[in-house]
């Protein structure tokens, strides 16, 4: 007999990247179990969710797409040799985004304003569900949006109030950090404001504080699913006092490849004026983000708060924003009692009459820091007030600038860390302003502005951020811009930094504009990787 020793590092890879550990038999009939170190490698696969943009005849919805390029330039074309042409050959590189089956009404309900008439959305019901929940065909074969190569962010623009939401799949070396986004202006109506969200990755559970039931608002949760078998999706509704009673807001179904706009004030009588809403799923996965209309206010997307946490994160409130509201809540037993804290350029300030927030348990709570920075751009922190234990919370800020009838209103929710990378498309030459947040200690950021849609070449920077801070800075610009262009940030030393970009775009007088957060793009996995020898006997 012989011994033959064999190395198992490619075979436990898929086995630690579920479990955390490999675990190996041995010839004698033992079983070990050992630590698996983590490898980061990119992603193979991304999948993003774009909702039905507008139902007013007068958007104007440009869609963007972009994959930055990897840190030594991994997902780079390879020019020649063997790796081209098995990339070649492969043809694995794909990032699309296509118009879904259909966007529905909302079952059961169908959705009225005050004058009794349903939405356009549910109105014009794009497509019908079959009886077994599937939405039928997509509703085109063809991609709205193909992107090419990563550094390189191409766009798409539609007009009017029939723009579906759209499902898409990047592969290959297209996948690592794939970020998209939806920037519709509406001129005029009751639906008139600049809407900007980053299309979202499927999930099953999503947090939205600062929705509303006012007969000011009209807020609807917009769900798309991105798989051919329906989703069955909870949505859950608290109020200042907890739970609103509800009847239909339990096991809606959304169709296959379907997109679903479902209004919150039909899932409830119950009045209530600062909502969180909570939206599970029973079976499947979906984007879930809310739109916001108000009548004097304009409208724009309520994107899902960072998961519950001890500490958030609110960055890039505007230096001239005219009123704030902080909404938060307490998904767990426990209530929290929130120390509330301004970062702006020079430190942290507490804000006079609004040092802190109680939130009950299982409750909404809401608080009015008016024009809190005052001239100067800041963003809120919020942590355990003095002597108090850490509870998760979920949070988002409302924001307003303008006044009188040239009001226009934005949500800043809570943010999760840049982290390694963190990505936000379509920017423009004027507009653009981005916000790092070190709320702990001093950090240093590498920005890459990206070639344009239609030309320019990128341009990098470096910032640093002081401890406490928030460096608000117009957004780099790409030599030679046409088109728009992506803004990628990076962490290089120091503490966790947070960021969001703000685009705005003045129309009549109306400083209208919208914010997003910038979280880790989760482009890199850590993948363990286990070997082990193991003694295979020969005859």
């Amino acid at each position: 007999m012989k011994r033959t020793t064999i190395s198992l590092i490619a075979v436990t890879t898929a086995l630690a990247a579920v479990t955390g550990f490999a675990s190996l038999t041995a010839p004698d009939g033992e079983t070990t179990t050992e630590a698996a170190a983590p490898a980061r490698l990119p992603v193979e696969r991304s999948s993003l969710l774009c909702p039905a943009p507008s139902s007013s005849d007068l958007a104007e919805t440009r869609y963007t797409s972009f994959t930055p390029v990897m840190k030594d330039g991994v997902n780079e074309d390879p020019k020649d040799g063997a790796a081209a042409d098995e990339a070649a050959g492969a043809g694995a590189d794909t990032a699309e985004l296509r118009p879904s089956a259909a966007t529905l009404a909302a079952p059961d309900a169908a959705p009225a304003d005050k004058d009794g008439e349903a939405e356009k959305d549910e109105k014009d019901e794009k497509g019908t569900a079959d009886e077994d929940g599937e939405a039928g065909k997509p509703a085109s074969d063809k991609p709205l949006l193909a992107l090419k190569e990563p550094g390189k962010p191409v766009s798409a623009e539609e007009s009017g109030g029939q723009a579906p939401a759209l499902v898409g799949t990047a592969t290959g070396r297209l996948a690592p950090g794939w970020t998209a986004q939806q920037t519709t202006t509406v001129s005029a109506g009751s639906g008139r404001g600049l809407l900007g969200v980053s299309c979202t990755a499927p999930d099953t559970d999503f947090w939205f504080p600062g929705a509303s039931l006012a007969d000011k608002r009209q807020d609807y949760v917009h769900l798309t699913n991105p798989d051919d078998t329906a989703a069955v999706v909870d949505v859950e509704l608290y109020g200042k006092d907890g739970a609103l009673k509800s009847t239909v807001a339990e096991g809606i179904p959304v169709p296959g490849g379907a997109g679903l706009p479902v209004l919150l004030s039909t899932l409830t009588a119950d009045p209530a004026e600062d909502v969180t809403v909570h939206v599970t799923t029973r079976t499947g996965r979906v984007g879930a983000v809310v739109r916001s209309a108000e009548e004097d206010s304009g409208s724009d997307w309520l994107a899902a708060s960072a998961d519950p946490a001890g500490t958030a994160v609110l960055p890039g409130i505007p230096a001239d924003a005219t009123s704030v509201q902080l909404v938060a809540f307490a998904p767990g037993d426990d209530d929290a009692e929130l120390q509330v804290r301004l970062a702006g350029a020079t430190g942290t300030i507490t804000p006079a009459g609004a040092e802190t927030l109680h939130v009950k348990s299982g409750m909404t709570a809401s608080l009015d820091l008016k024009d809190v920075t005052r001239g100067e751009a800041g963003s809120l922190v919020l942590s355990p007030a003095e002597g108090r234990r850490a509870t998760p919370v979920v949070a988002a800020l409302r924001v307003v600038r303008g006044e009188g009838d040239k009001k226009e209103v934005a949500f800043i929710p809570a943010a999760a860390p840049v982290g390694q990378r963190a990505t936000v498309a379509d920017n423009r030459a004027k507009g653009s302003q981005l916000s790092l947040v070190a709320a702990g200690k001093a950090a240093e950021v590498k920005v890459t502005a990206s070639a344009g849609t239609e030309g320019g070449t990128q341009v990098v920077k470096t910032y640093s951020v002081k401890a406490g801070t928030t460096l608000a800075v117009p957004a780099p610009v790409p030599a030679g811009l046409r088109g728009s262009y992506a803004l990628t940030v990076e962490t290089v030393s120091g503490g966790p930094v947070h960021a969001s970009r703000s685009l705005e775009i003045a129309e009549d007088g109306i400083p209208m504009f919208t914010v997003q957060t910038l979280p880790d793009d989760r482009g890199m996995v850590a993948v363990p990787e286990a070997e082990q020898d193991l003694s295979v006997l020969d005859d």
